[in-house]
C-alpha cells in the first residue's frame, strides 16, 4: 500500500488551519543537516523529508507532536504505538511511505 502524501498534506493542512496551533518548523533549523527538512520546504516534495524516521518531516508527530491532534481529529492515530495509523509498520507491515522523487525526476 503507497500513500499519497499530497492528499495527505492537504487533509492534515485543512484540519490545522480549522483550528489548531500553528506549526512552527523554526526549531528544524540546526537538524536539518541531521536528516531533516530544512526550514521553509514545501510540504509534499522530495525536500520534506524527515530521515530519521522516514516519513514526510511536515507529517513527522514524532518530531512535532503538535500535528498529532490533526492525526486523531481524522481517526488516523495508533495509540498502541503513538503514531499516525497510516505510518504505522507494526499494524500495517505492507505500507510504503515512499520519498517523493525530486523534481523534474522521473
Amino acid at each position: 500500500m503507497t500513500i499519497r502524501l499530497s492528499v495527505r498534506c492537504a487533509v492534515l493542512a485543512t484540519v490545522l488551519i480549522a483550528g489548531s496551533a500553528p506549526v512552527s518548523f523554526a526549531a528544524a533549523t540546526p537538524a536539518a543537516a541531521a536528516g531533516h527538512a530544512a526550514p521553509g520546504a514545501q510540504a509534499g516534495t522530495h525536500a520534506d523529508w524527515c530521515a530519521e524516521h522516514a516519513v514526510p518531516e511536515s507529517l513527522c508527530t514524532r518530531c512535532n507532536p503538535a500535528l498529532v491532534p490533526a492525526f486523531k481529529a481524522t481517526n488516523d492515530w495508533c495509540a498502541e504505538h503513538g503514531l499516525p495509523e497510516s505510518q504505522c509498520l507494526v499494524c500495517n507491515p505492507d505500507l510504503k511511505i515512499e520519498r517523493p522523487p525530486k523534481a523534474g525526476a522521473q
